[in-house]
């Protein structure tokens, strides 16, 4: 195994030692940065995360959302919302909350740690940002 999966490991490892149940993504976004994650990048069709670290690229593969050939719903920036407000309120996992992205016509997104902010694109790219607070582990 090399340095960055053992690194990104102990840092997603840490990350569920101190993250809240309601409004826990800043807390794990904030474990990942200072574990040198730089971005994270998320295909949501094929639920690929890429994360960018200090130590090199890390790709990890969950369970697809589609097989086979699929129309892409339109891009919808208020259900987009509605996903968010939910998963920051403890209301979904994080898989429900990937599918909640799809539905609301999210092809990708972008976590900027460094940043804090998060970008959803559609397949046309529209987009919406958002910015998370910055919390102390």
């Amino acid at each position: 195994m090399n340095d960055a999966i053992t690194n990104l490991r102990a840092a997603l490892e840490r990350a569920e030692d101190v993250r809240p149940a309601v409004g826990g993504f800043p807390h794990l976004a904030e474990t990942l940065r200072q574990h040198g994650v730089t971005h994270c990048r998320m295909a949501v069709p094929s639920n690929a995360m890429l994360y960018l670290t200090a130590y090199g690229p890390v790709a990890v593969q969950g369970e697809p959302l589609i097989t086979g050939m699929t129309g892409v719903p339109d891009f919808d920036s208020g259900a987009l919302v509605t996903a968010l407000r939910s998963d920051q309120a403890g209301e979904t996992t994080f898989p429900e909350f990937v599918r909640g992205c799809w539905k609301a016509g999210v092809v990708r997104y972008e976590v900027d740690l460094g940043a804090r902010t998060c970008t959803y694109v559609g397949a046309s790219g529209d987009s919406y940002r958002e910015e998370y607070a910055a919390v102390t582990l």
